[in-house]
């Protein structure tokens, strides 16, 4: 296969009556004039279309966790083959991989891979899984999708870590070849998506309800809680009951500890008790699967049946430390159903993180 790396042709823009073009890929909108990009900064306005210009190329590939996409009702315990490009349809202020998706540096894309090697080596390595995640694979729309189309025919799913901006029609093509996704729903308020993220909740709201009503994609949610901009209890309250009246009781929630980073650097970390109070907010509003992330909290991060209360799936961190599930997905111990993708067994790989080169070899570094 031919990689273009600079000049990618993409389908969702049209041109406009005062010759500029409109980019139809998100709900920003972005017109350009010739040689301009968008906002994402990887798609560019050339030759009177727009283009794709990270094609092929990466910032980097790691086999990881699938819990640390973090998915914990997807193959737990299963490797997956993780990589991300460079850019990013949003300007979150408290972006934590601001060196990747903020990069305007073409040297970011050290690594390249054609859609069929990444499935390749994704099969070489035992990774159940490959994810696209460290920046919103929206942005490179046909790369993501010609990897998992090449995946599937490999037997390898594919997982999307995305903020969920996007528009309708695009959504539509790109989710209909993604297996699971996890979606950051980064606040519930218009006036915090545009302050921080220079952006819009309303979209991203549409994409959730989309999921649940008309895919079969499995999902789960991610919310970085950070001091006094989106953790009142208010918020969290209004938050957990819109998830559970609209896409019901069974989609996880995970609420993870900010860090100082990138533009917010004068904000402190997230207490932890700001976590387990998230949580348990949630539990109280009705989401039956509610997880504590980027701390270490054995409790807040296992999974429990619904039904009895039993411990069905016990995490250190990213270990599985419990398991009494089967295939199905059943309670060992009443035999209420959890919701999720699971196997016979869990899968072994633990915590490790591991960094892989795709140019050459698919051999581990």
């Amino acid at each position: 296969m031919n990689i273009s790396a600079d000049n990618h042709p993409t389908r969702y823009w049209h041109k406009l009556d005062d010759e500029r073009i409109q980019c139809d890929l998100c709900p920003r909108f972005c017109r350009l004039r010739e040689g301009q990009r968008g906002l994402c900064f990887v798609r560019k306005r050339q030759n009177d279309q727009i283009v794709l210009t990270t094609y092929g190329r990466s910032s980097g590939f790691c086999v990881d966790p699938i819990e640390k996409k973090p998915l914990n009702h997807f193959l737990p315990g299963t490797p997956v083959l993780s990589f991300g490009t460079a850019g990013c349809n949003l300007a979150c202020k408290f972006c934590q991989n601001w060196d990747i998706s903020k990069s305007r540096e073409m040297d970011t894309l050290a690594d390249s891979a054609s859609p069929e090697r990444i499935a390749q080596a994704a099969r070489e390595m035992s990774c159940q899984s490959v994810a696209f995640t460290y920046n919103d694979p929206v942005i490179f729309h046909e790369y993501a999708i010609d990897i998992a189309q090449a995946c599937r025919e490999a037997g390898v799913k594919s997982v999307a870590v995305t903020a969920g901006y996007v528009c309708a029609e695009p959504r539509m093509e790109f989710f209909k070849h993604m297996n699971a996704a996890n979606v950051d729903l980064k606040a519930f308020t218009e006036k915090f998506y545009k302050k921080i993220c220079g952006g819009e909740l309303a979209p991203v709201l549409d994409t959730l309800q989309y999921l649940k009503h008309e895919t079969n994609v499995w999902f789960e949610l991610t919310t970085l809680l950070i001091p006094d901009e989106n953790d009142s209890p208010q918020e969290l309250a209004e938050m957990t009951s819109w998830v559970v009246e609209n896409l019901g009781p069974d989609v996880p929630m995970h609420f993870s500890a900010f860090h100082p980073d990138w533009k917010m650097r004068n904000k402190g970390s997230t207490p932890p008790a700001t976590l387990s109070t998230a949580r348990r907010i949630a539990m109280e509003n009705g989401v039956r699967y509610a997880y504590t992330g980027n701390v270490h909290d054995e409790g807040g991060g296992s999974t429990y049946c619904y039904s009895c209360n039993a411990k069905i799936i016990g995490r250190d961190w990213y270990q599985l430390t419990h398991w009494d599930v089967d295939a199905a997905g059943r309670c060992g111990q009443c035999g209420a159903p959890c919701s999720g993708v699971f196997e016979g067994a869990p899968g072994s790989w633990g915590q490790r993180r591991q960094p892989v080169r795709l140019s050459g070899s698919a051999a581990l570094n």
